[in-house]
């Protein structure tokens, strides 16, 4: 079920930018037992990238009441949420743009999930690496051409998701999902500051990790540092969070650092 600016419909303006030139930003969340969970979050994650965008003023205090609307009825499922510059311009010029349109969905929850969290993943070592660009680095704007192609390859393995380099050839993350690994009581995430999605349960983790025993450190590292990894794990805001049995040509068995962060994610 889709709501365009409040009003229930699929139907999108052929002139919107978002359809255009991915003119927009957007955000996922689980919705459980009627409410958006990271609710506050979410709609941060969209004013940061609203920001970044350089988008006209939102009404986001209208935007939260659809989003908790579109969550009153789900148990256990999803809500996305799109804003895009609206329609008008010419051309890339964004000038004329007063209207941003806000798109609401809600839909059923990825089972696959589920079995995963108990059995773990594997991830394939992509050939489709990201473009380095700091000006949108971090932000999950719609322009997503790199992941759907990291998704058709992927597709073409036996493996659960993807293991992603950026153009240096330097871990970031997933298809849809951040990058953890531990050594020891050390771990590691990549820096995504000249690419990648700063997602929302990655935020979590290291906000559990900040006082506990392990010590956090962002790095940009090859994918070989996942050689002698003891343990990998993977997030996003549906997972939450999964255990990695093999990236690439690696294994792991440990799920030290998995089971103290599960039961509080």
């Amino acid at each position: 079920m889709y709501w365009i600016n409040g009003k229930q419909s699929d139907t999108l303006a052929a002139g919107d930018r978002g359809i255009q030139f991915g003119d927009g930003c957007f955000t996922t969340a689980r919705a459980v037992d009627g409410r958006v969970e990271l609710l506050p979050w979410h709609l941060e994650r969209l004013q940061q990238g609203a920001q970044r965008l350089l988008l006209p003023p939102l009404d986001w205090a209208t935007l939260e009441q659809e989003m908790r609307q579109a969550a009153e009825s789900i148990r256990f499922g999803v809500v996305k949420t799109i804003v895009t510059r609206g329609s008008g311009g010419r051309g890339y010029s964004p000038a004329g743009c007063e209207q941003p349109t806000r798109i609401v969905s809600c839909g059923a929850y990825p089972q696959h999930y589920l079995s995963w969290r108990e059995q773990g993943v594997s991830l394939a070592l992509s050939p489709v690496p990201l473009a380095r660009n700091p000006l949108l680095a971090g932000i999950k704007h719609l322009n997503r051409l790199e992941q759907v192609l990291i998704r058709a390859h992927l597709e073409q393995t036996d493996a659960d998701e993807a293991l992603v380099l950026d153009t240096a050839g330097l871990l970031v993350e997933c298809c849809a999902a951040n990058l953890f690994w531990r050594k020891g009581k050390a771990v590691y995430t990549p820096d995504l500051s000249q690419s990648g999605v700063a997602g929302l349960m990655r935020r979590r983790v290291i906000e559990l990790l900040t006082d506990s025993e392990y010590t956090l450190h962002y790095v940009a590292e090859p994918p070989e540092t996942l050689a002698t990894a003891e343990e990998v794990l993977i997030s996003n805001a549906l997972m939450p969070l999964l255990p990695v049995n093999a990236a690439h040509l690696w294994r792991y068995d440990s799920r030290r650092l998995y089971e103290f962060l599960r039961h509080q994610i």
